[in-house]
């Protein structure tokens, strides 16, 4: 038996201002996607706005439905999206928002794991990497370069 150590390279940021401008604009473009989310059920309200390389900003928001599996989240939502309206065009940056109505949401809050496995087909498909912020409502940003640091063991079109 051999032991694998796997080890994540993820960068802080102190709060969203510390973040470089075409970020932080990113970011308020997560920021009014959060603030459309239909969430009445979990009250939790997700943004994501996406740049692409065609210069275009995608943004979405989680959907929830009363049949809880129905629903999407906002990185999906956006991200399917831009595959849909601009099929050639790759994703370079990737801000993710999050904001409860039952409590503060303080610090990063990154993307669920069905989330992850969608952006992970989506690096493989345009076989570049995804630049991810994700924050909280408020506090500090945590940047990734690559979904993989995110999803270690990743599952895609090589394992089929």
């Amino acid at each position: 038996m051999k032991e694998v150590k796997i080890e994540s390279k993820l960068y802080v940021f102190d709060s969203l201002e510390e973040t470089p401008k075409e970020i932080q604009n990113l970011m308020q473009f997560a920021i009014e996607a959060r603030d459309n989310a239909y969430a009445p059920y979990s009250k939790f309200h997700v943004g994501t706005a996406l740049l692409l390389d065609n210069g275009k900003i995608v943004s979405g928001s989680n959907q929830e439905n009363a049949s809880y599996p129905s629903g999407l989240c906002a990185e999906r939502t956006a991200i399917f999206y831009a595959g849909a309206k601009y099929p050639e065009a790759k994703v370079l940056k990737m801000a993710i928002t999050a904001a409860s109505q039952n409590q503060k949401t303080n610090k990063p809050i990154p993307p669920c794991g069905a989330c992850r496995q969608t952006i992970a087909e989506y690096e493989t498909k345009q076989d570049k990497s995804i630049e991810i912020y994700f924050m909280g409502e408020t506090g500090s940003v945590m940047k990734s370069n690559s979904l993989a640091n995110l999803l270690p063991f990743g599952f895609d079109f090589s394992n089929l």
